[in-house]
């Protein structure tokens, strides 16, 4: 696919591909099945300046493309996928709707740390009653003299367990006008993070509870009606989502495709036997199929969000081709696959999780509908 860069991406490409081969790749099996956040990878993903690259060069970032950041997750993603996490967070998700909107006061307290690989931000967005329907959260913030009291909940915060900073979303009034979102620091007296949980992947979360957690006026970051804003923000975290589940299921493509080059049964390499030449055929069409669409939705001009029709159908694509090609390749490497002594199983298990977050499959499909017969569909009774 790199016909399609220009020449400063494939330099950014083959850059990125030889630090991950050469510093990334050794521990890649001991990385992804830790739990702990790979901070010294942090570190050193920052020193080569992977962290914040389509953030301005005034706000400490590269002033890169998020064409430049997807093609960053991937690139790490093929030596060691656990690593593309960290890019992940340090460009899309919460990091990136901070750094749209935040004042500059705020950017000053936060963001060194945050894109040095010293801190992370975590999301608290769902609620126990407010998964898909996001507007019917009911985490509360009341204003009180000089500050907001915050009352609720939030589950299924990516990276909550090792995060410094929440980007909470919060309900000041009635209404999608009345939905905006605050800045708690961890520690802050009211604010409780729960005990870690896991998913099937065995990446965790944890619960976060608010009990007259009162924060100052000067940690807001939207306030009422900033909802769209929000989700204008959100859906550029689709591309980091889209990326890696791409990247994992080229991962577990070129992981299949080297077994059956080398493993011989019935006297004859694997490759040889038509049936599972049928399945890398097919899963090599997914894939490429599906980088097109990541491309076009990644391909905008410096300083513009892509068009939400657009990264639904890349996060679509890329989700069903991540999931789909690793699943195959783990059932062309059998027990080997299926074995925690291979990354493909990691990846089977990553790509189905990123299927339901940042936007469950079925939700993308009602979204490109309403843009194929230009309406809004209320899913409410």
């Amino acid at each position: 696919m790199q016909q399609f860069f220009t020449e400063d991406q494939a330099a950014l490409a083959q850059s990125v591909q030889s630090f991950a081969r050469n510093e990334l790749a050794p521990g890649a099996l001991d990385r992804a099945h830790s739990r702990e956040y790979p901070w010294d990878v942090a570190q050193k993903l920052a020193g080569m300046g992977l962290l914040g690259i389509t953030m301005d060069e005034k706000d400490g970032g590269a002033g890169g493309t998020l064409m430049d950041a997807v093609i960053a997750i991937q690139e790490i993603a093929m030596f060691c996928p656990k690593s593309a996490d960290v890019v992940q967070a340090g460009n899309f998700g919460p990091i990136r709707t901070f750094v749209e909107y935040a004042s500059d006061e705020q950017k000053e307290r936060f963001l060194a740390d945050l894109i040095g690989g010293r801190a992370l931000i975590s999301l608290g967005m769902s609620e126990p009653d407010a998964g898909s329907a996001v507007t019917e959260l009911k985490t509360s913030a009341r204003e009180d003299g000089d500050g907001y009291i915050i009352n609720g909940s939030k589950v299924f915060s990516t990276h909550s367990p090792e995060a410094n900073l929440f980007l909470i979303y919060v309900r000041f009034g009635p209404g999608l006008n009345g939905i905006g979102s605050v800045l708690v620091e961890r520690g802050t007296p009211g604010f409780t993070v729960g005990q870690r949980s896991s998913f099937m992947s065995g990446e965790e979360w944890c619960p976060l509870y608010f009990e007259n957690c009162r924060i100052p006026k000067e940690n807001v970051l939207l306030g009422p009606g900033g909802f769209k804003k929000q989700i204008s923000g959100f859906n550029v975290e689709r591309l980091g989502n889209s990326s890696r589940a791409l990247a994992l299921g080229r991962y577990a493509f070129e992981a299949a495709k080297l077994h059956a080059t080398d493993r011989r049964q019935f006297g004859r390499p694997l490759c040889e036997f038509q049936g599972l030449q049928w399945k890398f055929a097919e899963m090599l069409m997914k894939l490429e199929a599906a980088q097109m669409f990541l491309y076009r939705a990644a391909n905008v001009p410096n300083g513009t969000l892509p068009s939400a029709n657009d990264t639904a159908m890349a996060k679509l694509a890329c989700n069903t081709a991540g999931w789909e090609v690793s699943n195959e390749a783990l059932q062309v490497m059998g027990g080997y696959g299926y074995s925690t002594e291979s990354l493909v199983e990691y990846c089977v298990k990553r790509t189905r999780g990123w299927m339901i977050a940042g936007g469950s499959i079925e939700m993308l499909k009602n979204r490109i509908a309403e843009h194929v017969f230009d309406r809004r569909f209320d899913q409410r009774a």
